[in-house]
């Protein structure tokens, strides 16, 4: 017994180290048939818009989906930008919050139906593929240690409703809509947004979403607790300004404390409770005695 206890502790270790690098690890490999490096070109063959992010000194990112002749809809070369942008914040050490909004005034229709058609028309293994290069980029887009909420205009709709579902926090407008229309195209979502959507509203909730190809107007989104709020303003600047303060009551302080929180509430919602527990103890140590938490000691807050 004596010896299995270094083995098993060390055992601990490796696996937490292993849950650790997954945040940027592929959920999908080739023994799952997935052939990134194809997909990629493939994807590639569908040009039009762009995935734009500006990263302001606040520590605020805004990730803006531009393609506004097609309502934002998704490319084959934006779903390829999408990973790239991830990746650019995933390597941010600055970063502790972001804003994923549309260009124009409407969130985001989904796919592009031309390639949509056009990769449903060759090999089955394509549709495949490109299912699992989202559900890749959105799995790390969720686990990025920054604060993330979908600024919600006009229409969000299939993917791009799946989109909004990666965020930690939906703001929508008055007149927007989020609306899961998968069923009217005979699917279901496939970018990990019906997995996060029973992790948002629930079980029963989402099977009326889904099930119902249902209409979510920012009354109703509210209720089942899809959004956080209904910004005033209905115009693409306001509606910015007002998702940046809305966001900046999360995201003020210091950049490696926000940037713990997020992480400790990833575990948390990702990891069975002892692990959780574990990582949440390594992410208390990098900031116990760390320059704000000294501060804090001298200042002696009383917390009223």
């Amino acid at each position: 017994p004596e010896m299995a206890l270094p083995l098993w502790k060390n055992l601990l270790q490796t696996t937490k180290k292993r849950i650790l690098q997954q945040r940027r690890l592929s959920l999908y490999n080739g023994s799952h048939g997935y052939e990134e490096e194809l997909i990629k070109k493939k994807l590639q063959q569908f040009s039009g818009g762009s995935i734009n992010l500006s990263k302001e000194d606040n520590g605020i990112g805004i990730l803006t989906l531009n393609n506004p002749k097609q309502m934002n809809a998704f490319t084959g070369t934006m779903m390829v930008e999408l990973q790239e942008r991830v990746t650019e914040l995933e390597n941010w050490k600055d970063g502790k919050g972001l804003i994923i909004h549309g260009a124009g005034n409407t969130f985001c229709s989904g796919s592009d139906l031309n390639a949509v058609k056009e990769i449903s028309n060759s090999q089955a293994s394509d549709g495949m593929n490109m299912c699992m290069f989202m559900q890749n980029t959105l799995t790390r887009l969720t686990r990025l240690p920054l604060i993330s909420v979908a600024l919600v205009q006009g229409k969000a709709f299939g993917g791009g409703a799946e989109l909004t579902t990666a965020c930690d926090f939906r703001l929508m407008t008055p007149g927007s809509e989020i609306r899961f229309v998968h069923k009217h195209m005979g699917l279901v979502p496939g970018w990990g947004g019906a997995a996060r959507l029973v992790r948002i509203v629930g079980s029963g909730a989402a099977l009326q979403l889904l099930g119902g190809a249902a209409r979510v107007d920012p009354e109703r989104a509210l209720r089942l607790r899809l959004s956080e709020e209904t910004l005033p303003a209905s115009d693409e600047s306001g509606a910015l300004g007002e998702a940046r303060a809305w966001l900046s009551q999360y995201t003020e302080g210091p950049t490696s404390v926000i940037r713990a929180v997020k992480k400790v509430v990833i575990a948390g919602r990702e990891l069975p409770l002892e692990a959780a527990l574990r990582t949440e103890k390594d992410i208390f140590g990098t900031v116990w005695g760390g320059p704000a938490n000294l501060q804090a000691l001298v200042k002696r807050p009383k917390h009223k």
